[in-house]
């Protein structure tokens, strides 16, 4: 793969679909299926882990090329709309993971035993947020549709090839670059 800067993401929520991965796959260690490409398996549940294998890849990569990770996370919810998640695992299972694994819970106690913030703080982060959310929805829901062609817009910082390939190979797209990204 030349060495490319790449970090190939399987988000592993132990079901496929309704299908538990033990059922499905004769190895669950999907981390190790990258073949010459190194794995690593990350507990998407714990938002520091998630946050240092970010830092790790964003160190390793553009020295040494690719990674495979697994982030090992939970779907609460089904699949789908027509998939309510209960014919294939308990309402305790559910219940359990909410309980002892949910990473928003989870880093809240960490941080308040930590002695980083108090409860109260996080409780009022936690109101102003959901205060922003609602307002948003609400923003979007009222604005009207952006026009079919601004879904090229923005794609590339740098944009070296010129028009952007529709659909179909004949069909070329502007691209404008409209603002100037964040994180560069």
């Amino acid at each position: 793969l030349w060495n490319l800067p790449v970090v190939f993401i399987c988000e592993n929520n132990h079901y496929g679909m309704g299908t538990s991965q033990d059922r499905h796959a004769a190895s669950t260690e999907f981390y190790k299926r990258g073949d010459y490409i190194p794995g690593i398996h990350v507990d998407g549940m714990d938002v520091l882990a998630v946050r240092e294998a970010t830092r790790f890849a964003l160190e390793y990569c553009p020295a040494n090329g690719p990674l495979v990770y697994e982030i090992s996370t939970y779907r609460y919810h089904g699949h789908s709309m027509s998939d309510p998640g209960t014919s294939y695992r308990t309402r305790d299972e559910v219940q359990e993971v909410r309980q002892t694994r949910d990473p928003i819970t989870g880093f809240r106690e960490r941080i308040v035993g930590a002695g980083l913030c108090d409860i109260n703080e996080l409780k009022a982060i936690e109101a102003q947020v959901r205060k922003d959310v609602d307002a948003d929805v609400k923003k979007a829901k009222s604005d009207s549709e952006i026009g079919v062609e601004e879904l090229c817009y923005d794609i590339y910082e740098q944009n070296l090839a010129g028009s952007v390939r529709g659909c179909v190979p004949w069909e070329q797209w502007e691209h404008k670059k409209t603002q100037k990204a964040i994180n560069l």
